[in-house]
């Protein structure tokens, strides 16, 4: 890589964060001749999950399976990949500083913040046991592989309604768990309508047997067959390190938890900043979110380029 390329200050783009995103927006900075670092904490969001799905051609490619794919393919391009944690950035446009949790420090020019998010279950025992396998949160993520199954939807968050009509599409046998929250005459209408019943009473926890899940457990002690239970989670960026350089997570519009703004080409209000995946898109699944990066990656080249030519241009202006 060119030393010049790569500058005082290190790398010419640092991602933080190393899941679908992340590497794809570090694929397109690499196979751009730029110099590029990727640290990745290793924690993915779907890592409970048993494939990918909706995405075309890897459709049910288990998680750690395209990330060593997506790695492979980054460093056949010259990037590096490397295990660690961000806890904090300062500096700005031209001169960032990330600091790592095992106390080393990495400069980069332009930053690509791709560390997504982490979901907040609901209160209920038995529920993180289960994540990504019969307790789930998105049809088109999971809704194909428990089709015709007896499922729940536990009740209590603004989008349970949202999630109990997405699943009726995909099974004949679907009920809401009240769980003591309020519905609204038109909610009760419209599950009326689509033949999805109503269990009153608060959600205490859940039966399983053989390692499936067989029921959900009711306050009353009473037990309601279920082989799968859809949740919604409250989504959480993983952006708190961000505060040193005046970025900070804010409450999602959709009440779904909170994220990091980012404009359509993933470019974020500090200079030099873009983030990419569910960190700025909490609903964007992998496809989504890999295209993100790329587009992030391709915008923070054109960024780098034009900084490039402005310094060329006053290099041949100035006098000799």
């Amino acid at each position: 890589m060119d030393e010049e390329a790569v500058g005082m200050t290190g790398y010419d783009a640092v991602v933080i964060g190393g899941g679908a995103a992340g590497l794809n927006g570090a694929l397109m900075l690499a196979r751009s001749r730029r110099s590029i670092l990727v640290v990745d904490a290793g924690e993915p969001r779907n890592a409970p999950a048993g494939g990918v799905h909706g995405l075309l051609g890897h459709d049910g490619v288990p998680p750690a399976e395209l990330l060593v794919r997506g790695r492979d393919e980054v460093r056949r391009y010259g990037g590096q990949i490397e295990a660690g944690t961000a806890i904090s950035v300062s500096g700005t446009v031209d001169d960032f500083v990330i600091a790592l949790a095992d106390g080393r420090s990495v400069g980069a020019r332009r930053l690509l913040v791709a560390t997504g998010l982490v979901d907040e279950l609901p209160p209920v025992p038995g529920l993180r046991a289960r994540w990504g396998r019969d307790v789930l949160h998105c049809p088109y993520c999971h809704g194909w592989e428990v089709r015709d199954q007896a499922i729940g939807i536990l009740g209590g968050h603004p989008r349970a309604l949202h999630q109990a009509l997405l699943f009726r599409q995909l099974s004949a046998d679907v009920v809401l768990f009240g769980n003591d929250a309020p519905l609204s005459a038109q909610e009760r209408l419209e599950l009326t309508a689509r033949e999805i019943p109503v269990v009153e009473g608060a959600v205490v926890g859940l039966r399983t047997e053989e390692d499936r899940l067989t029921g959900v457990r009711l306050a009353d002690g009473t037990t309601v067959p279920r082989q799968a239970l859809a949740v919604a989670t409250r989504m959480v960026a993983r952006a708190d390190f961000l505060a040193g350089i005046g970025l900070r997570p804010v409450e999602h519009p959709l009440g779904a938890g909170d994220y990091l703004p980012a404009d359509a080409f993933g470019r974020t209000e500090v200079a030099g900043v873009w983030a990419a995946g569910n960190v700025s898109d909490p609903m964007a699944q992998v496809g989504a979110s890999a295209a993100a990066g790329a587009s992030a990656g391709a915008q923070i080249n054109a960024d780098l380029v034009m900084a490039q030519t402005r310094a060329a241009v006053e290099s041949l202006r100035a006098p000799v």
